[in-house]
C-alpha cells in the first residue's frame, strides 16, 4: 500500500520556485540573447528569431502527451529533471547553431530550427509536470501565495540570468557565447536536481490531492490505464476542462498580443526614445509584480481572518481575482485606446502601470484556478488536463505576438493616423479581455459544474476554496 505524501509547505514551494527560475534562465537566454546575436552581430532578418520563438511555442502542443506520461508513471520528478536536461541540451545546441550561422548559414539555421523544437519539448515536459506537482501538493489556502512565489522566482531567474550572462558575454565572441550558454544550462540542470532531491518522496509515495484543505487524502488507483488518445478525449469531454481551455487561450491571446506593440506605440505616437520606451516596459513589469503580490497578500488575509470575518473571505477568491483582473485589463486597454486618439498629454505611464497591475492580478488568479481545477474531474488525468491548458497558453502566446504585430501593421496600412490605428488594435484586445472575463464567470456557475458531474461521475458536494463559487468536485475512477 503506497504512502501518501504530505502537502507542501513554503520551503517546498520555494524549492519548486528554484526549478521554475532555472527553467526561465535557459529560456530567456535562448529567446532573448540569441535573438539579439542573430539580428545585430550576424545581421540576419528579425523574422528569423521570431519564427524560431514561435516554433518553440508551437512544439508545446506536446504538453498534454507529456502530462499523460507523468500521469501513467505516477511520478513527476523524472519528467521535470528529464525535461530540464532536454531543455539544456536544446539551449546549448541553439547557441552552437547560432555561431554556425556566421560561416555556414543554411546549416546553422537548420540546426537552430531543430534546437528550438528540442527547447519546446523540454519546456513542455518540465513545466507541465512542475505545475501538476504544485497543483496536487499545495493546499488551497496557499495556492495564490505559491503561484506568486514561483512566478516571481521565475522573473528573478530572467533578470539574474540577463544581468550576469550579459556581463560575461562582453566582449562578445562566438566561443564566449557558447561557453556562457553551456554554463547557464549546466547550472540550471544542477539546481533542478538539488532542489527536487527528496521533495516528491520515495518511490511508492502517492501524490496528495490538496483540494480545499491542508489534509492530504489518497487517490483511488485507476482500474485501467487508457491510451493517450482516450485520456485526452475523456478530459476534453469534461465541460469545465473544455471551458477553461478556451478561457486560457482567449485570455493569453489578449495578454500576449499587447506585448510586442506597446513600445512601438509609445515611440510612434508619443515620440518616446528607445530608452524611454524600454523604461515604459519596465513600468509595466513593475505593475505586473505588484498585481501578483497583491493577490498573494489578499489570499493570506483571507486564510488568516476569513473564517472570523466573512467580508475578508472574498479576498481569497481566485475566481474573483481572475474575473476582476480581466475586467481591469480591458479597462486599461480602453485607456490606451483613448491614449492613441488623444496623443501626447495622456498619462501614458500611469495607464501602462495600471495595465501591468491588472495583468499580474489576472495571471495569479488564473494560475491558482488552474492548480485547483487540475484535480477536478477524472482521477489520474491531472497531467493531461494541465498539459492541455499549457498547450492552449503556448499556442496563444505564439499566435498573440503575430496577431498583435500583424494587426497593428494592417491597421496602420488602412488608417493614415498611427494613433487611431493603434487605438483600433488596443480596442480589439480590450474586447478579448472582456470576453475572457465572461468565460471566467461562466466557469464558476454551479450549473456548469453540475453538468460536468452528471456527465462524468457521481458528484460529491464539497467546498472548493475560500470565496470560490465552484462548489462541487468531480471524482471518477478509471
Amino acid at each position: 500500500m503506497s504512502r501518501v505524501a504530505a502537502p507542501f509547505g513554503w520551503l517546498s514551494v520555494a524549492r519548486m520556485g528554484l526549478v521554475q527560475a532555472a527553467l526561465g534562465a535557459v529560456v530567456v537566454l535562448t529567446t532573448s540573447t540569441l535573438n539579439r546575436v542573430m539580428v545585430v552581430e550576424l545581421a540576419l532578418p528579425a523574422l528569423l528569431p521570431g519564427i524560431l520563438v514561435a516554433l518553440h511555442y508551437l512544439v508545446q502542443v506536446a504538453r498534454p502527451r507529456m502530462g499523460y506520461g507523468s500521469d501513467v508513471g505516477g511520478r513527476r520528478t523524472p519528467w521535470i529533471v528529464g525535461g530540464m536536461v532536454v531543455l539544456a541540451l536544446g539551449g546549448v545546441c541553439a547557441a552552437l547553431s547560432t555561431v554556425a550561422m556566421e560561416t555556414h548559414r543554411s546549416a546553422g539555421i537548420l540546426g537552430a530550427v531543430l534546437s528550438f523544437m528540442v527547447i519546446g519539448l523540454g519546456v513542455s515536459a518540465s513545466g507541465t509536470s512542475l505545475l501538476v506537482m504544485l497543483a496536487k501538493r499545495v493546499p488551497e489556502a496557499r495556492r495564490a501565495g505559491a503561484a506568486t512565489m514561483v512566478w516571481v522566482m521565475m522573473i528573478a531567474g530572467f533578470a539574474i540570468t540577463a544581468g550576469v550572462a550579459g556581463h560575461w558575454l562582453d566582449p562578445y565572441s562566438p566561443s564566449r557565447l557558447v561557453l556562457v550558454t553551456a554554463v547557464v544550462c549546466g547550472l540550471a540542470v544542477l539546481l533542478t536536481v538539488v532542489a527536487l532531491h527528496g521533495l516528491e518522496g520515495p518511490v511508492g509515495t502517492a501524490d496528495a490531492s490538496c483540494a480545499g484543505n491542508a489534509t492530504a487524502t489518497p487517490e483511488p488507483a485507476p482500474q485501467a490505464k487508457p491510451t493517450f488518445r482516450e485520456a485526452l478525449t475523456q478530459v476534453w469531454a469534461e465541460p469545465v476542462a473544455r471551458r477553461f481551455t478556451i478561457f486560457v487561450f482567449v485570455s493569453m491571446l489578449a495578454y500576449s498580443a499587447q506585448d510586442l506593440i506597446l513600445e512601438p506605440f509609445a515611440g510612434q505616437v508619443f515620440a518616446y526614445t528607445p530608452g524611454e520606451s524600454t523604461q515604459l516596459s519596465g513600468v509595466q513589469h513593475g505593475g505586473v509584480l505588484l498585481g501578483m503580490l497583491l493577490v498573494a497578500a489578499a489570499g493570506a488575509v483571507a486564510a488568516r481572518w476569513g473564517a472570523r470575518h466573512p467580508a475578508l473571505a472574498a479576498l481569497g477568491s481566485l475566481r474573483g481575482w481572475t474575473i476582476g483582473g480581466c475586467v481591469a485589463s480591458a479597462v486599461a486597454l480602453l485607456g490606451l485606446t483613448g491614449a492613441g486618439l488623444a496623443g501626447e498629454g495622456w498619462w501614458l505611464k500611469a495607464n501602462v502601470f495600471v495595465l501591468g497591475v491588472a495583468n499580474g492580478a489576472f495571471s495569479i488568479g488564473a494560475i491558482g484556478s488552474m492548480m485547483r481545477l487540475a484535480s477536478e474531474g477524472r482521477h489520474a488525468r491531472e497531467g493531461v488536463r494541465m498539459g492541455l491548458w499549457g498547450a492552449a497558453q503556448a499556442i496563444a502566446f505564439g499566435v498573440g505576438g503575430l496577431l498583435g504585430t500583424g494587426a497593428s501593421d494592417l491597421a496602420r496600412w488602412l488608417i493614415a493616423d498611427s494613433g487611431t490605428a493603434y487605438s483600433t488594435v488596443f480596442g480589439f484586445e480590450a474586447c478579448m479581455f472582456a470576453l475572457s472575463a465572461v468565460l471566467a464567470w461562466q466557469l464558476g456557475r454551479p450549473a456548469a459544474v453540475a453538468r460536468s458531474a452528471a456527465a462524468h461521475s457521481h458528484p460529491r458536494p464539497e467546498r472548493s476554496g475560500v470565496g470560490d463559487t465552484l462548489v462541487v468536485q468531480v471524482h471518477t475512477r478509471g
